[in-house]
């Protein structure tokens, strides 16, 4: 394969494929900043990039006509007609400041032309069979399940392999430079704890929405002599959770259920701990998740909201690659609305903290677990799932460096009669003994 010297800046088409898609590649991602081969070995782009992406077949080209927009590219990366070849998270990043997919008239017969050169006007092959597509309306309890089931029902042993032995699917806190992810989902699991207050007194009920395995409602009872309740709504989940619990000694403090949040009532706790679950509440259904939290909690009462968030928010639509394949009706929501809405449900905010950087690391910690142990991930739930998650944690790390998404941890408490909040009088009370 003819390229160029590493000097160069721009490889010439070296004929073939290449030539002929060159109009296409140029109107979907301006000048690429890595070398882009195809499938009769020709290439064009940089040589002296971090990686290349390899399109290894005209179905690649036919499913990004049909859907010019993330989706074609989604659906041919996922069925394997493209491929990355070298670091993913470096070759994402290289592509990122024109990785924006061109649409619209002027584009277009540039881009059929090349087409039509190879071939490649007829219909695609049918989309992946991983794409999720759930029915019913948005944010109900039914459709929400099927949301779930979609991202969480993968399997419990290709999460291990994901996650370590941590087991746990939310942003880490590396308190210390050379801090391992165990350690660093320990000290995020303490910081919460700390702030919700059930260090200061034994015995406290705390919920745990959106437990995933059990790894923070295990927390607060080992360390912290919590009763805690986990909900969950992905049955995969309960069953390890619950063994999980169970192995460690923990039964008679932690219970998990197969539970909505919606369907909560008639009990109440101390605290309340929802950690990266709130991205499948959405908009429209936030106001009601806040005040069913608020009736759970009574004076001084506190609840501490650990998500992913957007400036202006952003809805993850069927269009793109994590609406369709990772986190179907999944939103991010922005910060000031979270405050917002905790406030119109009778909270007092408190603390509100971002852990931006803490999720980059620990996206980048997932990447490599997936990496190091890859065969066995693919053997487990076949590869394209596997490049599913690998594109996903990637380009996620990306988005939290670069600050297109953010996290945030927003804590807030019901004030008492008196107006009185139990609160501490500074952080100094939450630092973390993990």
């Amino acid at each position: 394969m003819q390229t160029l010297e590493p000097d160069s800046t721009q490889s010439s088409p070296t004929g073939g494929a290449a030539t002929a898609l060159q109009p296409l590649v140029f109107a979907l991602l301006g000048d690429p900043q890595i070398e882009i081969s195809f499938w009769d070995g020709t290439c064009i782009g940089r040589s002296d990039g971090p990686g290349r992406l390899t399109v290894l077949s005209p179905n690649a080209v036919r499913r990004i006509m049909w859907a010019p927009d993330e989706l074609g590219v989604a659906r041919a990366y996922v069925a394997g007609e493209i491929d990355v070849d070298g670091d993913v998270l470096e070759v994402l990043r290289a592509l990122r400041p024109t990785a924006t997919v061109r649409s619209g008239l002027a584009a277009a017969p540039a881009a059929l032309a090349a087409a039509r050169r190879v071939g490649a006007l007829s219909a695609p092959p049918p989309p992946p069979p991983e794409e999720a597509r759930p029915r019913g309306r948005r944010h109900s309890k039914q459709r929400d399940a099927q949301a779930v089931t979609h991202h969480y029902d993968v399997g419990n042993d290709f999460y291990r392999i994901v996650l370590g032995p941590a087991m746990t699917y939310s942003c880490a806190r590396f308190e210390r430079a050379d801090s391992t992810l165990e350690e660093a989902q320990a000290s995020k699991h303490d910081l919460i704890c700390r702030k919700l207050g059930l260090h200061e007194r034994p015995g406290q009920r705390l919920l745990d929405i959106g437990c995933g395995w059990g790894s923070m409602a295990m927390h607060a009872a080992r360390h912290h002599g919590a009763k805690v309740v986990g909900i969950t709504i992905s049955p995969t989940q309960l069953e390890l959770a619950r063994a999980r619990v169970a192995e460690a000694g923990l039964a008679d403090q932690v219970d998990i259920r197969l539970q909505d949040y919606r369907d909560l009532g008639g009990e109440s706790f101390d605290a309340i701990s929802s950690v990266g679950m709130f991205e499948h509440v959405g908009n429209e259904r936030m106001g009601e998740y806040f005040r069913v939290v608020r009736g759970l909690l009574g004076p001084r009462g506190r609840m501490l909201n650990h998500a992913i968030s957007a400036i202006g928010g952003s809805r993850l639509g069927g269009r793109t690659f994590v609406g369709r394949y990772v986190f179907p009706d999944g939103e991010l929501i922005d910060v000031g609305e979270v405050v917002l809405a905790m406030e119109a449900a009778g909270f007092e905010v408190r603390d509100v903290e971002s852990l931006r950087e803490h999720y980059a690391r620990t996206l980048r910690a997932w990447v490599a677990n997936l990496g190091a142990d890859w065969d066995h991930a693919v053997s487990l739930v076949g590869a394209a799932r596997a490049r599913i998650w690998q594109l996903y944690m990637a380009g996620s790390a990306i988005g939290f460096e670069d600050g297109g998404i953010g996290l945030h941890q927003v804590l807030g408490v019901v004030p008492g009669p008196d107006g009185g909040s139990g609160m501490p009088r500074t952080r100094d009370n939450w630092r973390t003994e993990a």
